[in-house]
């Protein structure tokens, strides 16, 4: 009897200890009972601390934009900065530092190309890997279309320079190239040597075509390419004076010389840079080897794109 007793006794101590697994040593306690540690602050410290290292690693200044000795006016380029805390916030998740989640912030600089006072734009920024075509039209119309099909074929947007009276010939085809999206710049009227003139002669060669493009598009052109590359500083300003800037050109295909396609483009492809802007027109040599241009373009790794995107201080 006594023996009973005792093991009826033992086994009302076992199924206490059962039900109550905080006096059962032996229990499986589930998840929910164990509070998540958090994480130690001197590791946030660390990634905090690793983030303002990297900031100051990887921060680039603003370069402000300049008139060069040779390149005469010249875009400047924003500079880079990392947000410490947004970056922060977004590692803390992980709890580790991550680079690849750094989270840059771009800074204008303080001078812009409109701070600049009026002289020519030959080439963008040298630290942008992107170039720009120039395409001055003021006759090849029968090779527009085919050029047009062959930059949207590779979605590619061009800068298109043109000439007042062949505008007011030709606005189906204006309207079809700004319809594809490309820029649309003035060429003066009739393809004088802007040099020659006088600044009435000149205002008024630029305001007539900017008038016929305005009426064919709706837009005012930005964007003056004096004909034959023939200009003074009193052209310049004169542009200058309409609000407009005067764009050259640091490539040439110098396509109007009938070269092969090849020699067409080995010679850009030989003068490429980052920042070019690459003249041609409409020829036939152009029309044909423009996919091939493009292609090898590309190839080197730079992106072809508007003036308004090439000479903005945007990387």
């Amino acid at each position: 009897m006594k023996r009973l007793v005792i093991q009826f006794i033992a086994f009302i101590i076992l199924a206490t200890i059962a039900f109550q697994p905080e006096l059962n040593p032996f229990a499986i306690k589930s998840e929910d009972s164990y509070s998540q540690p958090s994480e130690p602050v001197l590791h946030k410290e660390e990634i905090y601390n690793k983030i303002k290292q990297k900031s100051q690693e990887l921060e680039e200044p603003p370069q402000d934009a300049k008139i060069d000795n040779v390149w005469k006016k010249m875009p400047g380029l924003n500079g880079l900065k990392i947000n410490i805390e947004k970056s922060y916030e977004k590692m803390s998740e992980n709890g580790e530092f991550d680079q690849s989640l750094l989270i840059y912030e771009q800074v204008e600089p303080e001078v812009s190309l409109e701070d600049l006072p009026p002289s020519p734009i030959y080439r963008g920024h040298p630290d942008k890997q992107m170039v720009a075509f120039l395409i001055n039209v003021a006759w090849g119309t029968d090779n527009i279309p085919s050029m047009l099909n062959t930059l949207k074929k590779h979605d590619v947007k061009a800068n298109f320079f043109i000439e007042g009276k062949w505008a007011s010939n030709n606005t189906k085809l204006v309207k079809m190239i700004q319809e594809e999206g490309h820029t649309i710049g003035n060429h003066a009227y009739n393809h004088p040597d802007m040099k020659r003139l006088s600044t009435a002669q000149n205002t008024e060669q630029i305001e007539r075509t900017n008038d016929i493009l305005e009426a064919i598009t709706d837009e005012q052109p930005k964007w003056f390419a004096p004909p034959s590359g023939s200009f003074n500083q009193q052209v310049v300003e004169t542009a200058s004076q309409l609000e407009m800037e005067t764009i050259l050109w640091s490539v040439d295909t110098i396509d109007w010389q009938k070269p092969s396609t090849s020699v067409m483009v080995n010679r850009v492809m030989d003068n490429l840079h980052p920042g070019a802007m690459i003249l041609m027109h409409p020829t036939n040599v152009v029309e044909q080897g423009l996919e091939e241009l493009i292609l090898n373009i590309q190839q080197k790794g730079y992106k072809i794109v508007s003036l308004e995107k090439l000479l903005s201080e945007k990387r």
